[in-house]
């Protein structure tokens, strides 16, 4: 059985930073690949980040390139988003997403969840 638990949500004023992680309660975890996504408020889950099995390809949304950086630990079963500059538009609950055989992408999700981490950014 596959968990993830994320952690690292809070409250932060905009401008600020935040480091969110997921552990991975699986044999193996650098077979699996991660991501994040996020769900803001009446609006429908959306693709953030996503890092292969190796750590060595990530791929971002537009809208976090260049304030988000996706890693990960194999070592110690973590997968790790840092998010800078953060804005209002921002908010919501993220979520790490995991698959053991298939890259994750914006169309193609993942088979793992976790319960999700909330972020809020006030103005």
């Amino acid at each position: 059985q596959v968990t993830l638990v994320e952690s690292g949500g809070g409250l932060v004023q905009a401008g600020e930073s935040l480091r969110l992680s997921c552990v991975v309660s699986a044999r193996n975890f650098g077979s699996y690949y991660v991501a994040w996504f996020r769900q803001a408020p009446g609006k429908e889950r959306e693709f953030v980040a996503a890092i292969s099995r190796t750590g060595y390809s990530t791929t971002y949304a537009e809208f976090v390139k260049g304030r988000a950086t996706i890693s990960r630990d194999n070592d110690h079963n973590t997968g790790s988003l840092q998010m800078d500059s953060l804005t209002p538009e921002d908010t919501g609950v993220y979520f790490c997403n995991a698959d053991k055989f298939r890259p994750i992408t914006p169309q193609q999700i993942g088979d793992y969840w976790g319960q999700g981490t909330q972020v809020t950014v006030s103005s």
